[in-house]
């Protein structure tokens, strides 16, 4: 029993000494770790500034390409519709030739839509890529951030 009352009054006495002497490094620690905590808080709010503008980025695009889109597959039924009524309103005679001009001029308008909603989709794909770039560009940098916090928080600790 005076062994294990001995080990504790000793273990009470090495504790009061560290602590008196990891006082300073504590309160070195303490500042490391706020400035670590305030170099992360402004990254993440960063990282989250980007994500926004880069999904803000995307969904302009989406909805520019949505409307070009539209707007070329309008012109190419307009297109279309011109055509058949040239054929309906052709002499009976002259109706196959029509016919035939007609089909060429709808194949001509499809294949013209075709390429501008191809145009437009390639845009919205480069736009997305872009983004997920800045994405992943922002959050290495946060990452970068907290690995230098948690190093400067351990070098004070270390002092």
């Amino acid at each position: 029993m005076n062994k294990l009352l001995a080990a504790l009054i000793a273990g009470l006495f090495a504790t009061a000494a560290y602590a008196q002497t990891a006082a300073p490094a504590s309160e070195a620690v303490v500042k490391a770790q706020a400035s670590a905590d305030k170099d992360n808080i402004k990254a993440a709010s960063k990282e989250a500034k980007v994500d926004v503008n880069a999904d803000e980025s995307v969904a302009k695009a989406e909805d520019k390409a949505g409307k070009k889109m539209s707007k070329a597959h309008a012109k190419a039924e307009k297109t279309k519709t011109k055509a058949a009524d040239k054929v309906a309103k052709a002499d009976p005679e002259d109706k196959s030739e029509a016919a035939a001009k007609a089909e060429k001029t709808g194949a001509t308008a499809d294949a013209k839509a075709h390429k501008t909603m191809v145009k437009a989709e390639t845009k919205v794909i480069k736009k997305k890529v872009d983004a997920a770039s800045d994405k992943e560009l922002a959050a290495t940098k946060t990452a970068e951030t907290q690995v230098k916090g948690d190093a400067d928080v351990k070098a004070a600790a270390a002092k």
